[in-house]
């Protein structure tokens, strides 16, 4: 029997692509992006009218998202049959779900919502200040939900969904200074979604951005985002912290009908903590 002889060469190569393969398997999970879906969802209505949550269920799904904050959030109310929205959009999107009411409504709550994908770890549900009606503007509590999950690297990550004041602009400043004082503290790698009702440049954007990134990119006009049907106006936003995040893209979805603000998704690259 003739025995083969292997070129020293070839071994030294062949251990380099074996350690450069299990290195890419290692680092190619590490690199995995989250996709973040920004969603103000108008309590199910669409802009025809109609309630259909499995229209909105058909939007996130065709995001693919890993994260979801969704604001104007129903959960037993008379206005929208009385449904269970978190749980049934869960069940639509096979994501698990997570409530922060802010206000109890016709005979049920009102509120925020997350969706993901990713390991639950702890919730938090934070009020946020803001001013009462009077019998000549009617406003609502604000607040926001906070949930740590586990990223794909095992590390963990909060995502903190939020509503801001629509009519008091002395709200939106004093809720973008509580989300800083609460939430831009730690160290750990957290992203901030939510209808802030602000535009960019505005006194809360600009608070805001003393403590986050924004995920718009620097040199282009920021596309509008509210109303769906004729958008004028961006005030739906996906901000991070920790160098572990870095912004890959951002865009607006085109969905004019399911509710009355657009989509935004925001795709962000993940590094393992140094």
């Amino acid at each position: 029997m003739k025995t083969r002889y292997i070129p020293r060469w070839s071994i030294v190569w062949t251990a380099v692509l074996a350690s450069l393969l299990m290195l890419s398997t290692v680092h190619g999970e590490d690199a995995r992006p989250l996709r973040v879906l920004c969603y103000n969802i108008h309590y199910g209505q669409g802009n025809d009218g109609v309630y259909d949550l499995q229209r909105l269920a058909d939007v996130i799904n065709e995001a693919n998202p890993d994260l979801v904050a969704l604001q104007e959030v129903d959960v037993g109310v008379t206005r929208s049959g009385r449904v269970h929205q978190v749980r049934q959009l869960a069940t639509l999107t096979g994501l698990s779900g997570r409530y922060g009411p802010t206000q109890h409504f016709q005979g049920g709550l009102y509120g925020n919502a997350v969706l993901t994908r990713l390991p639950i770890l702890d919730v938090h549900i934070q009020p946020l200040p803001y001013s009462e009606s009077t019998p000549g503007r009617t406003t609502y509590p604000r607040g926001a939900i906070a949930v740590t999950v586990e990223t794909p690297q095992g590390t963990p990550l909060r995502f903190i969904n939020t509503h801001f004041q629509h009519n008091v602009s002395e709200d939106r400043i004093a809720e973008a200074k509580a989300i800083n004082s609460l939430f831009a503290q730690s160290a750990m790698p957290s992203i901030l979604a939510g209808d802030l009702n602000a535009t960019p440049g505005s006194e809360p954007i600009k608070i805001i951005e003393r403590k986050w990134h924004s995920t718009l990119a620097p040199d282009r006009e920021p596309a509008p985002t509210s109303p769906s049907k004729t958008p004028k106006s961006r005030i739906d936003y996906v901000f991070f912290r920790g160098s572990e995040l870095k912004t890959i893209r951002s865009e607006v979805l085109s969905e004019p009908m399911a509710s009355d603000h657009l989509p935004v998704l925001a795709v962000l690259g993940v590094t393992p903590s140094p």
